[in-house]
């Protein structure tokens, strides 16, 4: 709808052009109407120009009228297209063009202007700081010189010498920060130079040997008139004492001028001694007398004593100073002494190719006949006036685009029209697709499913008959097969409702502990036909009963146990249920599997902190969100499935939640499976508002790790703090309360698994890492051990060890052998040791260990309660054909096969059943008064579904 809107807004703006050519129409007319004055009938003027007016006013209106009858019948058709719009589009264009390279010039202007004024600020202010610095030194340099000439010529004998020069000025070099070094050279006179070379003890050298040829450095100065030989030097040019400052070129130069004009004086630069680098010495003359500031050069020359001289190695001074400026990057400065106007000399900086835009910027060293200039210039070219370019190029392009609006907006009203039915009537048929897909969906669930459970209830009859190996071999494999399809089709229909949204969650009551020991019976034989260990551990801070959907919670370890079940050969899968709280606030629960000997059996395992890395339940630093955390009425669990099966290769982790993927093609022909558990898996725990997450290494093993939501089924905190962690009957637990227990594990893990499931039953338990340990425990007498429980490792490791515990069992108490259970882990294993040296072995308990078969165990061997079958915990098959003895049961479904496996169920019970096809045929039956005792009713059914019936059955009840 809202290009709709746009298209509407085209056709108004449309309208507006046409009033501006009616506009321009009527200007047209005006000039008409001025035609008429030229005109030289005085008289009848007016009447003329009225009857020219309604003419020309007639004929207007008559064009105008027609022109929009045309605009109306035509617009948007081939011919107006190639007419006047074509026309007018051009104009559009050509004039906006021309308003958007002004607009590019005019921005271009205004950005290179500010970019000289900046660069204008940035030169100015580094030369001002380049002088400044330089008049701080060039002043101290200055006050040096005041200070020779009253310590060293005022004095008699002189208070300074080449050691108290050399320690002064290294100790006020922090006071001329771009000085280099400082050096004292003496007026000596032709006559003096002989007793002055004896005084100092060496000889005047000449300064343009020194500098041209050091091979022949040290000859003497020649024989002139007067001579300047450096006597006091910092130690950093000390290399020039002995040197005679009038014989080189630039150092005489500024020599002569520093003592003829009273002041500072720099020479043009030069390469300095020794480092080769460029530049300047500033020379002060050093006076006998006060001179008057109005002294000629004559007076000046007489009174000179000597010459100090501070020397500047340019280069560092400016690179000191850039780097004191945090935009050193940003602009190239280049320092030049431009006396000679037509060769300036380059005092620093680079040669490099500029963009043309260069400022300069005048410096004042103090010496008036020596010139100095900053230039700068940016380090990078100008940019791309980018807002000028996209301002200009946007303003075209929004003109081009008003312009084809203009020209598009009748064509793609029809157009959207025809496109707007296309899509109403996909829409209506993805409608009735998405109708049709739940209708499937609904009636497959119910129609593969009926004849399935007819097959296996049929072979589940069948298996109750004479057969024989054979027979029931082939009838245990179809029964298997019948399952693995209705899992199958379950996947598949589960996978199909999330596809579309139809999978709902429940919200009722259920005992966690309960779960996951069915699940643990499920899955007990093939972990005890493989010699792999399985257990689970729930914390005793979960609540017993906890308010959520059991049926997909039983799905999702169902799912991921599954898949270790079958990767895993040896080793263990442990499961684990802890609040999210726990796992970060206990160091325990974090770290107890970081070691490969602190697992469950043994094998290293992938670390569980990896799986759920990822989690948005935890916070960066490691701790839980507040909003995800467990509350009064809200439990968050986290619960691991950790296995040391083959581990899922690298190259397809990525994939592993992925429908119908999986690790290799190979996979489902050796393990089978559809590839969809875990992806339904996820999308599961995201209802649950949980997340999913493993680890997995190859050939070490994998760990799911997942978070779920649920609601607190306990009323209040103090009744869940009393209540016992254990899903059997009070009966079974007051049989063993008060009892004391000792494991014998010397693996932490395992002890406390067997002690969690042990303490279920309300069995005090102590744990103990080898036998003798568990003797001196048993002979100390301190407490009462009513049981014994030895891991099946302890026991095989030393059969002689063995031997002389169950010996000295012996010995404490008659009888004690009774109390003594074995905790194995593999059916042959418990089988192969029946007897060792013979001494009888203890009572045998099967892992994985639940209440359920751990209570029948104890009860069996210990005499206690109901010694019930220690396989499956049943009554005995004599009383169960006879728990329906007497009982008449109706049975209402319109599958004859169903009929016939619910009726044969009921009656190995001993119940009379009557079973009939129709809901009206059992309304009949059970008008008052009847015989039933009960009645199974299908929900799905022609005439009258279950809930109908119902309906009608509870009104004719009533009555």
């Amino acid at each position: 709808m809202s290009l709709l809107h746009v298209f509407g807004f085209g056709l108004k703006v449309g309208h507006l052009l046409w009033m501006l050519c009616c506009w321009i129409v009527s200007v047209i007319s005006m000039n008409c109407f001025m035609n008429y004055e030229s005109k030289d009938t005085k008289t009848d003027l007016r009447g003329e120009v009225f009857k020219m007016w309604l003419n020309c006013w007639e004929r207007i209106s008559g064009n105008s009228y027609y022109i929009h009858h045309l605009y109306y019948q035509s617009i948007g058709s081939k011919r107006v297209r190639e007419t006047w719009w074509r026309k007018v589009l051009i104009t559009w264009l050509l004039f906006w063009t021309l308003v958007s390279l002004w607009i590019f010039w005019y921005m271009s202007s205004q950005a290179t202007e500010k970019r000289r004024e900046a660069l204008g600020s940035m030169c100015d202010e580094r030369a001002r700081m380049l002088q400044d610095q330089f008049n701080v030194s060039m002043n101290h340099v200055q006050a040096m010189s005041i200070l020779i000439s009253t310590f060293h010529h005022g004095k008699n004998p002189s208070a300074i010498d080449q050691m108290t020069f050399t320690r002064y000025t290294e100790r006020t070099a922090f006071e001329r920060p771009l000085t280099s070094g400082v050096a004292y050279a003496v007026r000596v006179l032709r006559s003096e130079r002989e007793e002055f070379e004896k005084q100092q003890g060496w000889t005047i050298k000449r300064m343009d040997t020194f500098e041209h040829n050091p091979v022949h450095k040290d000859e003497p100065s020649p024989i002139e008139e007067e001579y300047a030989p450096v006597i006091f030097a910092q130690d950093t040019v000390s290399h020039v004492i002995s040197l005679d400052m009038l014989s080189g070129k630039e150092d005489r130069e500024n020599v002569l001028r520093a003592r003829a004009s009273g002041k500072g004086v720099l020479t043009a630069p030069f390469r300095l001694l020794k480092t080769n680098r460029l530049g300047v010495i500033l020379t002060f003359a050093v006076y006998k007398r006060e001179l008057p500031s109005n002294a000629t050069p004559n007076e000046r020359i007489e009174a000179t004593d000597g010459y100090l001289g501070g020397i500047f190695d340019i280069e560092s001074l400016v690179e000191k100073l850039l780097h004191q400026l945090a935009s050193k990057q940003t602009i190239f400065v280049n320092v030049y002494d431009i006396t000679n106007l037509s060769h300036p000399i380059s005092m620093y900086g680079s040669n490099v190719s500029d963009d043309g835009l260069w400022l300069v910027s005048t410096l004042n060293f103090g010496d008036p006949f020596r010139k100095h200039e900053m230039r700068c210039r940016f380090k990078q070219k100008a940019p791309w006036p980018l807002l000028a370019i996209s301002t200009s190029i946007g303003i075209l392009v929004i003109a081009s685009l008003v312009g084809h609006i203009f020209q598009a907006t009748v064509n793609r009203i029809a157009k959207v029209e025809e496109d707007y039915h296309g899509m109403m009537e996909l829409k209506k048929k993805a409608e009735a697709a998405d109708v049709a897909k739940s209708q499937f969906l609904a009636t497959v669930s119910h129609e593969i499913r009926t004849p399935m459970n007819g097959v296996l209830g049929m072979l589940d009859m069948l298996m109750d008959t004479e057969l024989d190996v054979t027979q029931q071999d082939y009838v245990r494999t179809a029964q298997a097969s019948g399952k693995a399809l209705v899992s199958l089709i379950n996947e598949v229909l589960d996978q199909a409702k999330v596809e579309s949204g139809k999978l709902e969650l429940e919200a009722v009551s259920f005992n966690l502990r309960a779960i996951l020991d069915d699940v643990l019976s499920l899955f007990s034989g093939k972990s005890q036909d493989k010699g792999v260990e399985l257990a689970v551990y729930i914390s005793d801070r979960v609540p017993e009963t906890l308010i959520g959907d059991p049926g997909r919670f039983r799905q999702i370890i169902t799912n991921l146990m599954g898949n270790s079940i079958k990767f895993t050969e040896k080793g263990h899968i442990f499961v684990t249920v802890y609040l999210v709280e726990e796992v970060v606030d206990s160091i325990e629960v974090e770290t107890e599997l970081s070691s490969s000997k602190n697992t469950l059996s043994g094998y290293p395992v992938a670390d569980r902190c990896h799986s759920w890395k990822g989690f948005k339940t935890f916070n960066q630093d490691g701790s839980t969100s507040p909003f995800k955390s467990s509350s009064a009425d809200l439990i968050n669990l986290i619960v691991s499935v950790e296995d040391t099966g083959q581990g899922i290769p690298l190259e397809a982790q990525s994939r592993i939640f992925t429908p119908f993927m999986q690790v290799g093609p190979s996979i489902s022909r050796t393990h089978g499976g559809t590839g969809i558990g875990l992806s339904i898996s996820k999308y599961l725990v995201g209802r649950m508002k949980g997340e999913i997450g493993f680890v997995s290494i190859p050939n070490i093993g994998s760990t799911f790790t997942f978070t779920a939501v649920f609601g607190n089924g306990s009323s209040t905190s103090n009744e869940h703090n009393s209540q016992q962690m254990n899903n059997q009957p009070n009966s079974v637990s007051s049989e063993f309360q008060g009892m004391k227990a000792l494991v014998v594990d010397p693996r932490p893990i395992r002890a406390k698994v067997s002690r969690y499931h042990i303490q279920r039953l309300g069995i005090q338990v102590e744990v103990v890492s080898d036998q003798l340990q568990c003797l001196s425990q048993i002979a100390s007498g301190s407490k009462i051990i009513n049981m014994i429980l030895v891991e099946q490792e302890v026991w095989e490791k030393d059969t002689s060890v063995s031997t002389l515990f169950v010996n000295n069992l012996r010995k404490l108490g008659c009888g004690f052998q009774s109390k003594l259970f074995l905790l194995a882990n593999s059916i042959s294993s418990s089988r192969a040791n029946t007897s060792t040296d013979g001494v009888s072995i203890p009572s045998v308990i099967m892992k994985p260990l639940r209440s359920s078969m751990l209570a029948a165990s104890l009860q069996r061997a210990m005499g206690v309660g109901n010694k019930g079958n220690i396989r499956n915990w049943e009554l005995p098959s004599m009383s169960l054909r006879h728990l329906l003895l007497g009982r008449k049961i109706l049975i209402v479904d319109d599958n004859n096969v169903n009929l016939k496996v619910a009726a044969a169920g009921l009656k190995r019970y001993g119940a009379a059943v009557v079973c009939v096809e129709r809901g009206k045929k059992a309304t009949e039956l059970l008008m008052p008064p009847h015989q039933f005792d009960a009645c199974f009713m299908d929900i799905q059914m022609p005439e009258m579904d279950g809930y109908l019936f119902c309906f009608f059955a509870g009104l004719k009840l009533q009555r």
